[in-house]
């Protein structure tokens, strides 16, 4: 299919109308909805924001007032989506986030001392947090007590299962 002038001046004239590209494939005939999209983006027509039919656009349109006016945006306003030629939507926000960081308190905090055992030495009841690299001489693994609550000790539980509010805060 050949994007003829006549037909790119048709696409022009319905894009500007605010018809919708499957609309407008329709109406040219022997062109997808995504070969329109496509024509649109290397043309860089502008974007429309949501497709309203043009007799509702006639009714929004407001008499030019003179002078100048200045609108006042609310503090917590949402972001709004600009398209800029063939580029994706981009989201602009009116303020930078402020990053709070979070400290996990560290009352009852207590670090076991590892009893520094090699994987032949573990059974269901020890601890299985590894310490150092597994490729030196001297790792080995914290083996304290577990318990029944799974494979780590109480301090090494706390670091290998953290909430996941907690989880998010930190990224």
């Amino acid at each position: 299919m050949n994007w003829t002038d006549e037909r790119v001046e048709t696409l022009k004239k319905l894009w500007a109308e605010g018809l919708s590209a499957s609309q407008i494939a329709a109406q040219l005939g022997g062109v997808s909805r995504n070969a329109v999209i496509g024509k649109v983006h290397r043309l860089k027509l502008s974007s429309r924001g949501r497709a309203t039919s043009p007799r509702t656009r006639q009714k929004k349109a407001a008499p030019s007032t003179q002078g100048t006016t200045t609108t006042r945006r609310p503090r917590n306003t949402r972001p709004t989506t600009v398209s800029v030629g063939a580029t994706a939507l981009q989201a602009q926000f009116d303020e930078e986030p402020v990053a709070r960081p979070y400290l996990r308190p560290t009352a009852d905090v207590v670090v076991p001392i590892s009893r520094k055992l090699e994987l032949v030495q573990l059974t269901e009841t020890t601890c299985k947090w590894p310490n150092g690299d597994p490729l030196s001489e001297d790792f080995s693994f914290c083996g304290n007590e577990a318990g029944e609550n799974g494979p780590y000790c109480t301090y090494h539980s706390r670091l290998a299962y953290q909430p996941a509010s907690e989880r998010r805060r930190s990224r």
